[in-house]
């Protein structure tokens, strides 16, 4: 199947998939959920939606209840000042899902969400079935010039000029940036700009940076948790990279797999830093492949004490 193309299994209607909204402590939450049966939670990464889903989610949900938050500081949901931790992002995803009615579900995270979710698995094991990586950033200290550059002083500063409705509408320049950055035309052009353009709101701006702080800095990733990655040996535990990437390198990918040897590794070898969005279908085969091939974890609190005593 070429890249970018859409798969052609049966899918719910996409209208199932429009946001919708509730609140949680207070605050606006959007989400998209949609289909029957075990649940599973996408999770998106920084200046991304549950859009960024779209192509994978109507497949998905002929099988499972399918779950998509636009996490805060994100897309439609409240962005407000406070805290934008990988911790506080995952009490929230938990959060949403106990609110829907869902105990425990298959948690797959992007870039961001993919510190997020493991996160929340560390949190709250139990609530943790299955845990997917897809490209995830915590896993090593590389990360993209552009990311770095956003966690510099003044940059609340120069991030207005960039995003203002001149620069966006040039569109080409946006794109020749990406590009003197090493990241690929295409896909990931496409993706990142639409992020970029959500940085001319001043609140969705703050929010980013208030994110990003807590995970980079000008030297890099901040949060690494491969110290940590032992204790998904009694979790199933897929990592799916692009071996295109640019923006986290897929050696990071080969790392965490390393470390667990029990996780499974899938390289998308034509797909930069949005596999899912590259090629839909592969994405959609590996993921309910692992899902069928895989019981979902028990991981009581004896197990997990130990575990947690034992260390690597």
């Amino acid at each position: 199947m070429s890249p970018s193309s859409t798969p052609t299994a049966r899918r719910l209607p996409d209208e199932e998939f429009e946001l919708k909204e509730t609140l949680l402590h207070g605050h606006r939450v959007a989400y998209r959920c949609a289909g029957s049966g075990p649940a599973i939670v996408l999770v998106h990464g920084i200046t991304s939606t549950s859009d960024t889903w779209e192509r994978v989610m109507p497949y998905l949900a002929t099988r499972f209840t399918v779950i998509a938050p636009d996490l805060l500081g994100h897309g439609q949901s409240a962005k407000p000042r406070g805290d934008y931790s990988l911790g506080a992002y995952a009490s929230g995803v938990r959060d949403l899902m106990v609110s829907l009615g869902h105990d425990s579900a298959t948690f797959v995270g992007h870039s961001l969400g993919g510190g997020v979710v493991m996160q929340l698995a560390y949190q709250f094991p139990e609530r943790c079935e299955r845990l997917v990586l897809v490209d995830s950033g915590g896993l090593g200290r590389e990360v993209n010039f552009l990311l770095r550059a956003a966690t510099l002083p003044l940059s609340e500063v120069v991030l207005p000029f960039l995003a203002s409705t001149r620069i966006l509408d040039a569109g080409r320049g946006v794109g020749r940036l990406f590009g003197r950055l090493g990241i690929r035309a295409g896909t990931d052009v496409a993706e990142l700009a639409k992020g970029h353009a959500s940085l001319a709101d001043a609140e969705a701006r703050s929010a980013f940076v208030y994110t990003l702080r807590t995970i980079v800095d000008p030297g890099g990733q901040r949060v690494d948790a491969s110290d940590r990655l032992y204790l998904a040996q009694h979790v199933p535990f897929m990592i799916v990279w692009g071996e295109r990437d640019r923006i986290i390198p897929v050696e990071h990918g080969r790392a965490a797999h390393d470390l667990v040897p029990s996780s499974r590794l899938e390289v998308f070898e034509d797909a930069g830093h949005f596999p899912h969005v590259d090629d839909p279908q592969r994405f959609l085969d590996v993921l309910l492949d692992f899902i069928d091939s895989t019981e979902p974890a028990d991981v009581d609190s004896k197990t997990w004490r130990e575990m947690v005593q034992a260390g690597r």
